[in-house]
């Protein structure tokens, strides 16, 4: 059981940097009015989005079933283990590929308008959609609520 707690923690750690390395050029290609800082920080993000939090978010789901799994936890008798469980399925396997989604297609229209050299209606579409700023924010927030339920077990 000590390997999967270890096993996990370091996926946590994965993922908490590619939350970070996505997450945060999203913010600064919102906060930004330069169109080459906004294209450059939307196209990092989706290259990190991919690189990192994708294999992160895996390895901290499977780490963490095995490692729950391994300390006989049980998904219904441990309502805990259970809403922790419907929670990461929610959030990391709907809401990160919808962030994912529009990260891409943020990258693409960023890379469009670059090679144009200015502005494209795609990009101003997409900049004022706000797909990858909303779902960001869904996935840095529920890092802390999962957080608090797996270390306080309140159900």
């Amino acid at each position: 059981m000590d390997w999967w707690r270890i096993a996990h923690t370091l996926a946590l750690i994965w993922l908490g940097a590619g939350l970070g390395a996505s997450y945060v050029p999203v913010l600064k290609a919102w906060a930004t009015n330069d169109l080459q800082r906004r294209m450059y920080s939307l196209i990092e993000a989706a290259n990190n989005e991919t690189r990192v939090l994708l294999p992160g978010a895996m390895a901290t789901g499977i780490t963490g079933f095995f490692w729950g799994m391994a300390a006989n936890y049980n998904l219904i008798r441990d309502g805990w283990f259970g809403a922790l469980a419907a929670l990461f399925v929610i959030f990391w396997l709907v809401c990160l590929p919808l962030y994912g989604f529009g990260l891409r297609r943020a990258r693409i229209a960023a890379l469009t308008a670059q090679k144009k050299g200015e502005e494209t209606p795609e990009l101003r579409e997409i900049l004022d959609d706000k797909v990858p700023l909303v779902f960001g924010t869904i996935l840095a927030l529920s890092v802390p609520l999962m957080a608090w339920i797996a270390i306080f077990k309140p159900l």
